[in-house]
């Protein structure tokens, strides 16, 4: 008798171990679900990676940048801040005319864990106003900017059917304090992986952003080593087709 209680006992353990794993492998590429994503990294079962921009749209290093992404036909996702997308509105429509995806980055760069929820509510519901009445589209990804998040962003996410986007700890290119060339490109190619969200910024108080010449070499050589460059939307679903597979 005991051991079939011993016997029963191991089996529920078993079971629940197995769909809390299950559960927590989902919650990470949902969508349209009760909770807000965060997420960090695509699947490891295909050679797909995101590139992904913050901070702009940039009145002369965004362009660049999308005139690269149009030579090697890359689609990229851009976390745009309200505010530079209201100055620089034609770059915005050029973004998403050329097939980019569009993000919330907030409206002028706050730290949502010192701003008061009123603030944070605004930066994010003006951001999506910029976002919809230039483009059109409505945005569902949202990168809380230093990719600090809690649980009010998760639920702003969440009333709004918005995943919460941050990258690949391994890579984030600190390209926003313009290190050399070299470095960024070290940065991101000698560790890169299937699945991998890379981080990027269009926008940098500097005369010259060295990430303009890296990506000249980034994007052939990962090319070259087979990778497939996506979109935010696309990660996250071939992502959520291999975890339900």
């Amino acid at each position: 008798m005991n051991k079939k209680i011993s016997l029963v006992i191991i089996i529920i353990v078993i079971l629940s171990i197995l769909t809390i794993k299950y559960t927590q492998r989902r919650s990470r590429f949902t969508f349209g679900n009760s909770y807000a994503q965060v997420i960090k990294k695509g699947t490891k079962e295909e050679k797909i990676i995101a590139l992904t921009f913050d901070d702009g749209p940039h009145p002369d290093f965004t362009p660049k940048i999308l005139d690269i992404l149009k030579e090697y036909d890359v689609k990229a996702t851009f976390f745009i801040l309200g505010q530079h997308g209201q100055m620089y509105p034609d770059i915005l429509k050029r973004q998403v005319e050329e097939g980019h995806e569009i993000g919330n980055h907030t409206f002028s760069h706050i730290n949502i864990k010192k701003t008061p929820e009123e603030k944070i509510r605004e930066e994010f519901y003006k951001t999506q106003e910029v976002i919809y009445s230039i483009t059109n589209t409505e945005p569902r990804l949202f990168r809380p900017p230093y990719g600090i998040y809690n649980d009010l962003a998760i639920n702003l996410a969440n009333e709004n059917n918005c995943s919460i986007v941050l990258w690949t700890p391994h890579q984030d290119s600190k390209d926003w304090g313009n290190p050399e060339v070299e470095e960024i490109i070290d940065t991101t190619v000698s560790k890169i992986e299937n699945g991998d969200i890379i981080l990027f910024h269009d926008y940098i108080y500097d005369e010259k952003s060295n990430t303009i010449e890296a990506l000249e070499y980034i994007i052939p050589e990962l090319k070259n080593r087979g990778y497939k460059f996506v979109t935010m939307s696309e990660l996250i679903d071939l992502s959520v087709k291999q975890v339900s597979h």
